[in-house]
């Protein structure tokens, strides 16, 4: 299935189910958003999608408004952005709070990095191993002594969510929140030991004869 058309404008009604076929509409704000469902590697299963970087402005300009919003009622000091995709969201949402820049962690390896300020990295979406996060060492006096809010589009297994709370404790730079697009599922409330928000959530699914079902208690809180 294409998901050309998907995140590029909001839903004027809910998608027809249970059991869902293509999609599952969610709320951002006072908008209806269908997102497309992707069957998982074993066939069975399946997750609700959102890519920050595929979306629309007018869909991502909402996303950001809600998302600011809530990074106000933390105060956060300075937003740390995760690659790939924390990335299309963190500079919008620091600049509605009052910031002139973010701190963006990276993958790719420049030649004045120090291996200290970095961590093994793995995601749901690119499950292959071998990539690091790194946390450029001229932007750590940024974070010293800061309240510090961890942005990225959306946390599953929170693999990479915990990868990068994980590089700032050894930075000596705790988080003490994050802020995401979708909290995807229940499975990252295991290793991601922070307050995290989010402007929607969408529960696992599981398949049926007729398409795709919720699976009861994996709905986020």
């Amino acid at each position: 299935m294409s998901t050309l058309s998907f995140w590029q404008d909001f839903a004027r009604h809910r998608a027809p189910g249970p059991p869902y076929r293509t999609r599952y509409t969610v709320e951002a704000g006072r908008h209806l958003l269908d997102l497309p469902l992707r069957p998982l590697p074993d066939g069975t299963h399946a997750v609700a999608s959102f890519l920050a970087n595929h979306a629309s402005f007018t869909v991502l300009d909402v996303i950001v408004d809600i998302m600011t919003e809530q990074a106000r009622a933390f105060a956060p000091d300075v937003i740390v952005a995760l690659p790939t995709l924390g990335l299309s969201v963190g500079p919008g949402v620091a600049r509605g709070c009052g910031h002139t820049r973010i701190v963006p962690l990276g993958t790719s390896r420049k030649f004045w990095y120090d291996d200290a300020l970095s961590v093994p990295l793995r995601s749901i979406t690119s499950p292959g191993g071998g990539k690091r996060l790194y946390l450029d060492p001229n932007l750590l006096e940024l974070l010293q002594g800061r309240r510090i809010l961890v942005i990225d589009d959306v946390v599953s297994t929170g693999a990479s969510l915990a990868a990068a709370l994980e590089l700032l404790e050894h930075a000596g730079c705790p988080a003490q929140a994050a802020a995401c697009v979708m909290r995807q599922t229940r499975q990252w409330m295991q290793v991601v030991g922070v307050p995290v928000s989010s402007v929607f959530r969408t529960p696992l699914f599981s398949r049926v004869p007729e398409g795709w079902i919720a699976v009861e208690g994996t709905m986020p809180p």
